[in-house]
């Protein structure tokens, strides 16, 4: 009985605080990602609406202005989620354009950072913040 009582007051509390990444987390999965390669703005975009109004189902595409095989890998991040890391793409050097069209669930309002990373070791980055009204990720 008492053991009974633990697990529902344990559950009790998962459920009134969810588990959710930081800024600091995410910064130190990108410096992960990155090392000390420099993240350069401009020649990509994320494009999500700024305004969600249910978090379990958002429109996200990240496409980056490059030549066909030169995108190595898109990461997509969501500071606010359980688990931050959303999407991981990987292109072999025959692939098509750089563009990435899918969607995706957010846990609260946040800011969702993309990163390319190019074949030259170079990488770039756009991040957009976004109000969601209608959280998901939380059950």
């Amino acid at each position: 009985m008492k053991r009974r009582l633990l697990l529902a007051g344990s559950a009790a509390l998962l459920a009134i605080r969810p588990a959710q990444a930081t800024p600091v987390q995410v910064a130190a999965l990108i410096r992960d990602l990155v090392g000390g390669a420099p993240l350069t703005q401009g020649n990509m975009k994320l494009d999500l609406p700024v305004m969600v109004e249910n978090g379990n189902t958002v429109s996200v595409t990240v496409s980056v202005d490059a030549q066909p095989g030169a995108v190595h890998s898109l990461h997509l991040f969501a500071e606010g989620n359980p688990l931050p890391e959303v999407m991981h793409f990987s292109f072999g050097p025959r692939a098509g354009l750089p563009r990435v069209q899918t969607r995706i669930r957010l846990a609260t309002s946040q800011t969702v950072i993309a990163i390319a990373q190019m074949r030259d070791g170079t990488f770039r980055q756009d991040s957009v913040d976004l109000l969601v009204t209608l959280a998901a990720c939380i059950d």
